[in-house]
């Protein structure tokens, strides 16, 4: 039991999915967020605290940016009336978003078929 005798502890396996689907996942939530337009890296941050509800580190953040950016699935963008980096989707990004889907959709479907 926690401090607060009414509500039980929550076993160490559900911590380690919600850090794995959050954290460690972190490359799906910027694609999501770029679906909808460019985002630069710090409003990047700031959108996934504010709208999945947990803060990566800015440090990680950056480093996903950048193999992101390596791995063709996003692309810097500038314009010479803002001075920052702006970061977009791309076709393949687009496309390993999809393919993300389908395999968690799958997942999820094979693992909790008899869980209500």
């Amino acid at each position: 039991m926690s401090n607060d005798e009414s509500t039980p502890e929550k076993p160490k396996a559900m911590t380690r999915l919600v850090n794995k689907l959050t954290k460690e996942m972190l490359w799906m939530y910027i694609l999501r967020l770029l679906q909808e337009r460019p985002h630069y890296g710090y409003e990047i941050k700031e959108l996934i605290t504010k709208r999945f509800g947990f803060s990566p580190a800015t440090v990680s953040g950056y480093a996903i940016i950048y193999r992101l950016t390596k791995d063709g699935l996003i692309e810097e963008q500038r314009t010479e009336d803002a001075p920052r980096k702006y970061y977009a989707i791309t076709e393949k990004g687009s496309i390993a978003m999809s393919e993300a889907k389908a395999f968690l959709t799958k997942t999820v479907g094979m693992v909790f078929d008899e869980t209500d």
